[in-house]
């Protein structure tokens, strides 16, 4: 069922009689991605903190019940996070002058935003995929990673649904996979930026799905 935050849009109904929000639906091989889950978003004196949005800053909550389920149903999970080596910041290109907030990523940075979260870290047997960009996809070999598990679906979550959790969830549709994004499981900077973000994503790109259904689907596992 589509996340309530997108079907309570003013816009919704309008939009559905357009032929748009079609259900991509769930696959058999679901995989769970988080995307840039570090102390740089839930943290007071980072440029990049969402926790001006309550939503947002209870988010992590739910990526671990996401976390949880996976290991349940022995879903794969994958990260990815973004890293910079270059003492000049030249290999963050263009988006480091756009964004030169992403400089929390940089090698040696003492500020430690880039510091995982309590309860949200890599086990030893996830892939972590380092980018340089938006999309875990882009410059990255996240799409032959989840073709060679078999991965039909990616459930995307993290942080920030405008910016990276878009732009990795239009990816994977244009990669072939099933997207499905989180609400409760991404953060932003305010609930209307979350709200119109969902809400374009699920109108083309993805499936924007609630918590418990999420929950529900990576706790099952693979259909064998």
């Amino acid at each position: 069922m589509t996340a309530p935050l997108v079907t309570s849009h003013p816009s919704y109904a309008s939009s559905l009689a357009s032929n748009l929000h079609t259900r991509l639906g769930w696959g058999t091989s679901p995989a769970l991605l988080l995307i840039d889950v570090c102390s740089a978003y839930w943290s007071p004196t980072s440029p990049l903190s969402l926790l001006a949005d309550p939503a947002g800053s209870t988010s992590p909550a739910c990526m671990r019940r996401l976390l949880a389920a996976a290991r349940t149903g022995a879903t794969p999970v994958l990260w990815a996070q973004v890293r910079y080596n270059h003492p000049k910041m030249l290999d963050g290109a263009i988006q480091a002058v756009k964004a030169p907030g992403i400089s929390i990523w940089q090698d040696g940075d003492t500020r430690g935003m880039d510091a995982w979260l309590e309860g949200l870290t890599p086990g030893p047997d996830d892939v972590v995929v380092l980018k340089k960009n938006p999309s875990a996809f882009f410059g990255t070999n996240l799409a032959g990673v989840l073709q060679g598990m078999g991965v039909d679906t990616v459930v995307v979550c993290g942080v920030s649904t405008s910016g990276c959790v878009r732009a990795t969830a239009v990816d994977a549709v244009g990669w072939g996979f099933r997207s499905v994004v989180v609400d409760e499981g991404s953060g932003d900077r305010s609930r209307e930026i979350q709200q119109a973000t969902l809400f374009d994503l699920e109108s083309l790109f993805a499936d924007v799905v609630a918590e418990e259904e999420a929950v529900e689907k990576l706790g099952k596992g693979w259909e064998r």
